[in-house]
């Protein structure tokens, strides 16, 4: 298969390896795209997985809630930055958070074919068409999300004027202000650290043996380890896979406010619980971040590639 200046580019996005890396990956796996990234992380290659966490679109993140009870977000994207921070737009934004929060529904289509509460003439996706009409750019009802709790409380909580919204939900039979200052400092490192898990035990054995594949090839590529007994070998896969878990699952990380720098998330949710004489259990968060997953338009990047890594 021909290896494009567009492919390496687009392998070189997702995995942050080098031009000449990335075509010698594409060649590799004759161009097939999700091997090559296999191929990279397990060379050592791939500075980070990018697929899927890139940040390239513009817009914002809402919260809106009920009480303690139940909260929704929402993610609306729009072309510029300039219209991101127009405040037609935000308004439009906060309504369809709260159109979220009223909704039953569960995908976005059924949501987007709702009628629109602030105007019961038209649908949601008919009232984001008049405001594509009005503003003069493209804009897009993402995604949204929310969560009821049915045994505690949810608190959320939004960084940096909308570009992440969260909301984490925890079981408890006491909600005070202690419980949901606590929970709220836990929706903040899910916001700085983002967790993909509340625990260890969410993520799947399918998940941890692909890890440990790819932790496997890496320490063999390591010339540090040549010649080490697969007993060595064994253990520091064990070793290395066990630090990835603590740093994707929320209850395994490091509370980011530990006065000692040590005690765990989970540590510190078990001494709320017991100072305010309840049981406190984080049962999910929900994360999201402005144009997460989706790629900006950019200028013609491809030639530059083809230059450097003299690909016709």
């Amino acid at each position: 298969m021909a290896i494009t200046a567009s492919m390496v580019k687009e392998l070189r996005e997702m995995t942050g390896a080098g031009m000449m890396d990335c075509k010698k990956a594409l060649n590799e796996t004759n161009g097939n795209m999700d091997e090559a990234v296999e191929y990279l992380r397990k060379n050592g290659q791939a500075k980070a997985e990018k697929k899927a966490s890139r940040i390239a679109a513009e817009g914002l993140c809402r919260v809106a809630t009920d009480g303690d009870k139940a909260a929704a977000v929402v993610e609306v994207n729009s072309e510029t930055d300039f219209v991101a921070k127009n405040e037609q737009f935000q308004s439009f934004v906060t309504a369809v958070a709260n159109q979220a929060l009223a909704s039953s529904s569960t995908d976005i289509d059924s949501f987007l074919a709702e009628k629109w509460n602030e105007d019961t003439s038209k649908t949601v996706n008919e009232a984001l068409v008049d405001k594509v009409a009005v503003i003069g750019e493209k804009l897009s009802i993402r995604r949204f999300e929310k969560v009821v709790a049915n045994e505690g409380c949810v608190v959320t909580y939004t960084h940096g004027g909308g570009k992440i919204g969260v909301i984490v939900e925890a079981k408890t039979s006491v909600v005070n202000d202690a419980v949901k200052e606590a929970l709220t400092n836990l929706a903040m490192q899910v916001a700085a650290l983002y967790p993909k898990y509340v625990s260890s035990d969410e993520v799947s054995e399918e998940y941890k043996a692909h890890e440990k594949e790819i932790i496997t090839e890496q320490i063999k590529n390591d010339p540090k380890m040549a010649g080490k007994p697969d007993k060595v070998i064994e253990g520091a896969v064990i070793g290395r896979l066990n630090k990835e878990l603590k740093e994707v699952c929320l209850l395994e990380q490091v509370y980011v406010k530990a006065e000692d720098g040590k005690q765990t998330v989970k540590q510190y949710v078990d001494a709320v619980g017991k100072a305010n004489n309840t049981e406190l259990t984080i049962k999910r968060f929900v994360r999201f971040e402005t144009g997460e997953g989706i790629e900006k338009k950019v200028d013609d990047f491809a030639a530059e590639v083809a230059a450097q890594a003299g690909i016709n």
